[in-house]
Order: structure tokens, then C-alpha cells, then sequence
């Protein structure tokens, strides 16, 4: 990996509001949303690598919070975290990410 942080990206499929809020520290209510996300490649920043085949076109579900009404887009670019590209890559499904 030469100590490259490496970041799948998928295109936001749908979004599911659980009816789960927390408040943050200026009043805003934040709903825990689940993502499903169909992983299309890895970010700008890791030009050179290359998506599995039994990753690519994967759907997988990605737990975030939500506040704004640009947060439930549907058909844009959504970014794993490291550990959750790591997870999705070795299959094995974390609190964020799963399938």
C-alpha cells in the first residue's frame, strides 16, 4: 500500500432515515441514515489503484448521519473512510459498513 490512504467511492443508490436523531452542540438534529452505495473505484487520491472485480459494483451499506437536505442526494459520489474501504476490501463488515 506504500502508506497511501486508500478510499473506495460508489454512487449513492438510496438512503434510508432510521428516525434516529442526536443534537449536536448548536441545536442541529442529525437522523442516522444507511447508504446504499455501489462502489465504482477508488478515490482521485489513489490514481494507480484498482478495484477489485469482486469488489466493483458490490452494494454495500453505509451508516452516516444526516442534517441538511443536500445529505440525501441520490445518484452522487459517496467516500468510505479508510477502515471502511479496508473492511469492504478483506470482507469482513464494521458498525459503518456492512452488506
Amino acid at each position: 500500500m506504500d502508506g497511501k490512504v486508500r478510499k473506495l467511492q460508489g454512487k449513492v443508490l438510496e438512503v434510508e432515515r432510521t428516525g434516529d436523531f442526536i443534537v449536536d452542540d448548536e441545536g442541529r438534529r442529525w437522523e442516522k441514515c444507511i447508504f446504499t452505495v455501489e462502489i465504482t473505484n477508488f478515490s482521485k487520491r489513489t490514481p494507480n489503484e484498482v478495484v477489485p472485480e469482486e469488489v466493483r459494483g458490490r452494494k454495500v451499506k453505509l451508516v452516516r448521519y444526516c442534517c441538511f437536505d443536500w445529505h440525501f442526494k441520490l445518484g452522487v459520489r459517496k467516500t468510505l473512510e479508510p477502515d471502511e474501504t479496508e473492511a469492504v476490501l478483506s470482507g469482513k463488515p464494521t458498525e459503518t459498513v456492512y452488506w
